[in-house]
């Protein structure tokens, strides 16, 4: 199993846009793509506007190839440029080593 880690900021005047984006692009992320497995969107600061997501795919290949080419996550591509405060995403990957 493979796990993906993004921790970004959002710009507050895009904060509603945001929310639609990647709430569109966690859901066709689960119900569209064999490979993923779960795609959780957390709020880790609401003053700051910082939000970090955890995803886990069957294989990096789910991620790295499968994922990175659907439709959804081209407009979710689109909603990075417009919504999230440069230089703030930061995605970490890695094999789940441990579940319980």
């Amino acid at each position: 199993m493979y796990s993906v880690w993004v921790t970004l900021q959002v710009i507050a005047e895009r904060e509603t846009h945001f929310r639609e984006a990647i709430a569109a692009n966690a859901a066709a992320s689960v119900t569209d793509e064999p490979g993923c497995l779960s795609f959780d969107v957390i709020e880790l600061d609401p003053e700051k506007l910082v939000f970090a997501f955890y995803e886990r795919y069957a294989s990096p290949e789910a991620f790295h190839e499968a994922h990175r080419q659907t439709p959804h996550y081209c407009e979710w591509r689109k909603a990075v440029e417009t919504d999230v405060v440069p230089g703030s995403q930061v995605v970490t990957t890695g094999n789940l080593w441990l579940q319980k």
